[in-house]
């Protein structure tokens, strides 16, 4: 079963067969100057399937997030989507080609009700030209629908979306993206401002997503999410791929150690061995936490 978006984006409610990627980094990077913010990365994001970007603060996930979404142009390395080589100029490109990004921000206003959000900027309207006037009765009725197909129950859709928690509004932005053709959707830290609970609800609409057949790019800085939701992880250091590895191939363990730096980990221990009153005897040793990714394990579950 297919709907049809109000920009004739043809949503699919199963995922496409075939594991094609959707979009594909090879080598990418990118340089402001003489400063390389990215270099050499490597990323592939296939239907239905979730890709984790991890990294620190200035680890490059941004400059990540600004190429595939159109914002930034990459200076090196080929980005391709649906197998085709494309260099996009702006946003609007990107979403043209179904990559959607939801910042933290959200792109919402705060005192508009849900509904209206749901529509910023790509209102329907109704009657002839030049009197056409907004069709509020079907965009309620639209949104109400869309919502309730991500599992998504709000009880008043008049009520501004400011009133909704922090998860609601994540959730509201990943499902209008969904309405509006989004087949690669981008998520940046949707989780960064919540707490356990709402962070639970985004999480549960990332599978949700995934399993309608959207290919998912989830950007954050916490393994442990992450590894709740993730098919696929690329850590990021100091604008480097640090680690690239299948579910099938890490564990939480390893995989927030490569995330917090083992090396700087190790260093920290030597430290605190010279620091009275703090017992190091338990933490990992350096190569424990430096240690190789092991290919072809079953580390992790799915």
């Amino acid at each position: 079963m297919t709907t049809e978006g109000t920009h004739g984006a043809i949503l699919q409610d199963t995922p496409p067969t075939g594991d094609a990627p959707l979009v594909e980094l090879r080598g990418a990077g990118k340089s402001y100057g003489n400063i390389r913010a990215l270099h050499g990365v490597d990323l592939t994001v296939h239907p239905g399937k979730v890709t984790c970007v991890l990294g620190d603060n200035g680890a490059g996930k941004s400059t990540l997030i600004k190429i595939v979404s159109g914002l930034h142009q990459h200076t090196e390395g080929d980005f391709y989507v649906d197998g085709e080589q494309v260099r996009f100029t702006s946003p609007r490109e990107a979403l043209d080609r179904g990559i959607a990004t939801v910042y933290q921000d959200l792109a919402t206003v705060p005192l508009m009700p849900v509904w209206r959000n749901f529509f910023l900027g790509s209102e329907m309207t109704k009657g002839p030209w030049p009197v056409r006037r907004l069709d509020i009765d079907r965009m309620k009725k639209t949104a109400d629908e869309e919502l309730r197909n991500m599992g998504i129950v709000l009880d008043d859709l008049e009520q501004p979306i400011g009133t909704l928690s922090g998860g609601q509004r994540q959730c509201v932005a990943i499902a209008r993206a969904v309405y509006f053709g989004a087949r690669v959707l981008i998520l940046d830290e949707p989780t960064a401002a919540l707490g356990v609970k709402q962070s639970g609800v985004v999480l549960k609409y990332i599978a949700a997503a995934r399993d309608r057949g959207l290919g998912v790019i989830f950007i954050t800085h916490n393994p442990h999410h992450a590894y709740m939701v993730g098919d696929h992880f690329n850590v990021l250091r100091l604008g480097t791929l640090e680690l690239s590895a299948a579910r099938s191939e890490v564990g939480l363990e390893e995989l927030t150690n490569h995330m917090a730096g083992g090396a700087e980990l190790a260093a920290l221990k030597h430290e605190l061995a010279q620091v009275r009153g703090v017992d190091v005897e338990e933490l990992p040793d350096a190569r424990d936490l430096t240690a190789p990714v092991a290919t072809g394990t079953e580390e992790g579950t799915t």
